[in-house]
This record gives C-alpha cells, sequence and structure tokens, in this order.
C-alpha cells in the first residue's frame, strides 16, 4: 500500500516471494510490484520519501536498491515489541518487573536516549542469549529509529496504516469461515479487491477487454 497524500491511498497485493538470490537477473516477484505501484503513483517524484518496515533486512535491502534517497524508518510498535520479548525472557512473561523494565526502555525509544538503551541491553548479555540478539536488532537499526527527529518532520513511524489496510484488502475476503483458496484464485480476488478499494475498478475492466481485444 502507498499514501501519496491525504486522502489518497493505493493498494496492492499477491500470494507472492519476496526472496532473490544475490545472482538472480530479475527481481522477485514482490519487488516488481513495489517498483510498478511506486512509479504509478510516482513515488520517486515526492519532495520526502519514506518506507517504513519492521526490521527484516530484506526489507531495506530492496528500499535500497530501488529507492536510495528514501528514509528509512523501523515500525516502532515493531520495535517495541522486542523490548517487550526481552523483558518476558530476563524477568518471566508474568512478572511485574518485566513490564518495568520494558516500560522504561519503551521511553528511552521514544525519546531518542539511545545510547541509555543500548547500554542497559547490553548489561543483560550476560546472562541471555536474548539479550545479545536484541541488541544486534537495535545497533543494526539505530539509524531507522531517530524517533524524535522523524516526528519533528511530521512524518509516520508506524505501519499500523499497511497492517489495516491488509487487512481491508485481504483478510477481511479471503479468511472467512469455511474458505479455502488456490493460490491462482487467491490472487485473482485479491486484484480485484484492491483494484476496488483504489478506485480503480473500472480501469481495471477496461484493460482487460483491451488485452482480449488485441489477442482475438
Amino acid at each position: 500500500m502507498s499514501k501519496a497524500d491525504a486522502g489518497s491511498v493505493s493498494y496492492s497485493a499477491a500470494l507472492e516471494s519476496a526472496a532473490a538470490l544475490d545472482t538472480a537477473a530479475h527481481h522477485s516477484p514482490f519487488a516488481q510490484r513495489v517498483w510498478r505501484e511506486a512509479t504509478r503513483r510516482r513515488f520517486c517524484q515526492a519532495r520526502r520519501r519514506v518506507v517504513l518496515g519492521d526490521g527484516a533486512a530484506w526489507i531495506w535491502n530492496i528500499a535500497a536498491e530501488q529507492f536510495p534517497e528514501a528514509i528509512q524508518i523501523v515500525d516502532r510498535f515493531h520495535a517495541k515489541q522486542h523490548l517487550s520479548d526481552l523483558a518476558k525472557a530476563l524477568y518471566g512473561p508474568a512478572s511485574p518487573r518485566a513490564a518495568q523494565w520494558a516500560d522504561r526502555r519503551k521511553e528511552e525509544l521514544d525519546c531518542g536516549k539511545f545510547p541509555t538503551l543500548l547500554a542497559a541491553i547490553r548489561r543483560q548479555l550476560p546472562r541471555s542469549e536474548d539479550a545479545r540478539r536484541c541488541l544486534h536488532y537495535f545497533q543494526t537499526n539505530r539509524s531507522r529509529m531517530r524517533y524524535p527527529e522523524f516526528h519533528a518532520q511530521g512524518l509516520c513511524t508506524s505501519t499500523g496504516v499497511v497492517e489495516a489496510g491488509c487487512k481491508v484488502a485481504i483478510a477481511t475476503r479471503l479468511k472467512r469461515a469455511g474458505m479455502h483458496w488456490t493460490v491462482p484464485g487467491s490472487n485473482a480476488i485479491i486484484a480485484l479487491r484492491c483494484s476496488k478499494l483504489s478506485g480503480r475498478f473500472q480501469d481495471f475492466w477496461e484493460r482487460r477487454a483491451d488485452s482480449r481485444d488485441k489477442a482475438a
């Protein structure tokens, strides 16, 4: 899903792979879809360009390759989930101390106190392998977690709108009780659903009609 301006949202989705070998001659189907939609929406001509993701390396690889000038932002709630998970691993899921530790770390994250946050995680390294993985996650994505700076620029730091879009475009149509789908069938319905939600349903059918006419 891409957002170009207030009140303008478009949807593009399919059940397809985001994986591609470094030696592959072509981008993955997902990366190609992202590029097509970005081109259609003139994303690269925008004054400011932002890519939001959950911290997965493949997301940033695609973003760096296709949109090198875009600001990269890790979804703030995914980052906080890492802190909550670490706190539970350290002190136990139901421990009040776990909640207190996580809340302090989340406040440090929101306030941009990154050195303090990293120091708190480092102190847990001797007792937890989870802490080591969490530290690596935050160190790797530090430049993508400058939340006070992003907020001052009026930038969104949450992928909630994308998560909601996935539910609206796909889950509410394909995940109803008793439904069973093939991948081709799912993609056909998803294409129709995205066209309708994006206000391009008529264009979709006109293109199909043109294609049939040319084939005939």
